[in-house]
């Protein structure tokens, strides 16, 4: 028996992250300074599309990918850009943002409401890119 359920949890992470909303996140898409991290699986932005130029990050392997130490760890975030963190509903993109506090990154935002309050604001997305092929 579990002796702490999801909302506890999404509300403690919730204390320890910081949110940003969909109109301010808007005025980052491309500001040189800021990185759109999609942690969603990929067969939701195969579904759904994605924020422009937003980086994706599973969320199973964001923890790895960030610590230079890890043998999974990905350049990407290296440097003193600021990275909004987001998912679907959010849910995902508190306690990402809140791990990722945890681990002493202080440049960490989770985009408020997610990805399907960032549509209905008619905020632009686009297709999943396609991987580049090697051969």
């Amino acid at each position: 028996m579990i002796t702490k359920g999801i909302k506890q949890l999404i509300a403690q992470a919730e204390q320890r992250s910081t949110g940003i909303s969909i109109e301010a996140a808007k005025g980052r898409i491309d500001d040189g300074k800021t990185v759109f991290v999609d942690i969603r699986d990929v067969r939701e932005l195969e579904r759904e599309g994605m924020i422009p130029g937003a980086f994706h990050a599973p969320r199973g392997m964001l923890e790895f990918w960030v610590d230079p130490e890890s043998p999974y760890y990905k350049p990407v975030f290296t440097g003193d850009k600021t990275f909004i963190l987001y998912c679907q509903a959010d849910w995902r993109g508190v306690l990402a943002a809140a791990a990722l506090g945890d681990m002493g990154m202080t440049n960490v935002l989770h985009l408020e409401g997610g990805f399907g309050e960032w549509r209905k604001a008619g905020a632009p997305t686009g297709p999943k890119p396609e991987k580049k092929k090697h051969g």
